[in-house]
C-alpha cells in the first residue's frame, strides 16, 4: 500500500460514523481563513490537501512557494502538515483553492525586520539565476543583485543554482514586498578578520605558496590563505613583462615572496621572481672572458647599449666598443630590439656586471697606406735632421766638431797660451 493510499485512508476512517450534514459542519471556511491540513498528493504542478472539509483543497505550484519551482515536490511532501490560507473557494464546483507561500510571507515580514534592524546573517539557498543576479526564498522572494553575490566580478552565475549562501538584508520593503539581500557584505567581513589573522602571522622575506585569483595591467592578486597580496608585474620575472597575462592565469599555482607588509592600509606587496633563483645566480659559470656571445639590444643611453646575453642578465657595450670607426651615440649604429654578437671582455656575476664588445667580433678595416716622407733622426738637442745618404758627409755635432779640432787645433794652441 502506498503512502498516498494510507494518509487518505486515515483521513476517511476520522470521518467515519458521521452523516453527511455533520461532515458538513465540522469545518466551515470562507475566503482569507488560515487553516491546516495534511498533504495527501504531490504531483508536478499541484499538492492535495485535507482539511477536514466537505472536499480537498488544492494548492497550485505558484502557491507553493514565493520563488519559482520546477515542481510540487519541490516544496513538500506526502504527509507534511501546513498552514495555509483559502484563496478561492466555491462549493457548488467543489472548487478549494489554498496558499501556502501567503502564510510563510506573513510570518516572514516580521523575523525579517527584526533580522535586518539586528544586522544578523541569514543562510538562503538560491532558487534561481536571473537577469540581474539571484533569487532565494526567505519566506518572500529575496533578492541578490549581481553586484552583490561576491567581492569579484562574475561573469556568469549558471552555477549559482541550488547553491548555500550566508547574506545579510541590505533592504526591506513590506508594502511592496520587496528584499534585498547581500552575500558580498557577509564575504567582506569575513575577510576582513580573517586578513588581519594572516598579516599578523606573515613576515617580510617569507616565502610561501599561493594562487593567482585575478589580473589586471599593473599585475595579479594572489591568494595566500585567505587574504590576496599584489605581485606588481614588475616582480612577475627577471625578464620584462609587459603583461601578468603573458606569465601566470588566474587559478594557477605560484610561490611568492613577501616584500611589504602595511597593515594599516592591509596592504600585503608579493614577488613571484623573488622566490626564484636570480638570473646572475643561473648563469654563474656559463660564460667566461673572451667568449662570443649572441645577445639583444634592450636599452640604449648616452655611454653605451646594454645588451641582454641570458634571461636578466644584460652587459654593457660602451660606445667606445660598438665600431671600429667613432661612434658619437650608440643610435647612430643600433636600435633597441637588436640582436647582436659580442664579446666578453670581463663577466663579474658576484657585482652582476658584464663589460662587452661588439667591434672585437668584426674585422678591423684596412688602413689607408702613408705617403713617403725623408727619413729623419732626432739631434741630441731633441730637433730632427734630415739623414745624409752620402758616407763622406755627416752634419752631426760630434762629427762637426771632430773634424775642426784635427783641422785647426795646433793654431788655436797659441791663443790659450
Amino acid at each position: 500500500m502506498s503512502e498516498e493510499t494510507k494518509i487518505q485512508d486515515s483521513v476517511q476512517e476520522s470521518q467515519q460514523g458521521l452523516s453527511q450534514d455533520e461532515l458538513e459542519n465540522i469545518v466551515t471556511l470562507k475566503k482569507g481563513d488560515i487553516v491546516t491540513g495534511t498533504i495527501v498528493k504531490v504531483e508536478d504542478n499541484q499538492a492535495t490537501v485535507s482539511l477536514g472539509y466537505k472536499y480537498d483543497g488544492i494548492i497550485p505550484l505558484r502557491e507553493l512557494s514565493s520563488v519559482q519551482l520546477d515542481s510540487a515536490n519541490d516544496a513538500v511532501k506526502l504527509g507534511d502538515e501546513l498552514t495555509l490560507k483559502v484563496i478561492t473557494i466555491d462549493d457548488e464546483k467543489e472548487k478549494l483553492l489554498l496558499s501556502k507561500k501567503a502564510v510563510d510571507a506573513e510570518k516572514s515580514w516580521d523575523s525579517l525586520q527584526a533580522q535586518f534592524e539586528a544586522g544578523e546573517v541569514l543562510e538562503v539557498t538560491v532558487a534561481d539565476v536571473v537577469k540581474g543576479g539571484l533569487v532565494v526564498d526567505v519566506g518572500v522572494r529575496g533578492f541578490i543583485p549581481a553586484s552583490m553575490v561576491e567581492r569579484h566580478f562574475v561573469e556568469d552565475f549558471k552555477d549559482y543554482k541550488g547553491r548555500t549562501l550566508k547574506v545579510k538584508i541590505k533592504e526591506i520593503d513590506r508594502e511592496n514586498n520587496k528584499i534585498i539581500l547581500s552575500a558580498k557584505e557577509v564575504l567582506e567581513a569575513e575577510f576582513e578578520q580573517n586578513k588581519q589573522k594572516v598579516m599578523d602571522s606573515l613576515q617580510v622575506g617569507q616565502e610561501l605558496e599561493g594562487t593567482v585569483q585575478r589580473l589586471t595591467p599593473f599585475g595579479a592578486f594572489v591568494d595566500i590563505g585567505g587574504v590576496d597580496g599584489l605581485v606588481h608585474v614588475s616582480e612577475m620575472s627577471w625578464q620584462h613583462v609587459a603583461h601578468p597575462k603573458d606569465v601566470v592565469s588566474e587559478g594557477q599555482a605560484v610561490r611568492v615572496k613577501v616584500l611589504k607588509l602595511d597593515p594599516s592600509v592591509g596592504k600585503i606587496s608579493l614577488s613571484i621572481k623573488a622566490a626564484q633563483p636570480g638570473p646572475w645566480e643561473s648563469v654563474n659559470g656559463q660564460f667566461k672572458t673572451g667568449d662570443i656571445v649572441t645577445g639583444t639590444v634592450r636599452r640604449l643611453v648616452n655611454f653605451g647599449a646594454f645588451v641582454e646575453i641570458a634571461p636578466g642578465v644584460e652587459g654593457l657595450v660602451h660606445v667606445s666598443q660598438i665600431a671600429h670607426r667613432h661612434v658619437a651615440t650608440p643610435q647612430e649604429v643600433l636600435k633597441e630590439g637588436q640582436e647582436v654578437k659580442a664579446k666578453i671582455l670581463d663577466f663579474n656575476p658576484s657585482e652582476k656586471r658584464v663589460s662587452l664588445s661588439i667591434k672585437e667580433t668584426e674585422e678591423a678595416p684596412e688602413q689607408a697606406p702613408r705617403s713617403e716622407r725623408p727619413a729623419r733622426e732626432r739631434s741630441d738637442r731633441g730637433g730632427f735632421k734630415e739623414k745624409i745618404d752620402n758616407p763622406n758627409v755627416s752634419l752631426s755635432n760630434q762629427s762637426m766638431s771632430f773634424n775642426l779640432g784635427e783641422r785647426f787645433g795646433d793654431k788655436l794652441s797659441k791663443f790659450k797660451n
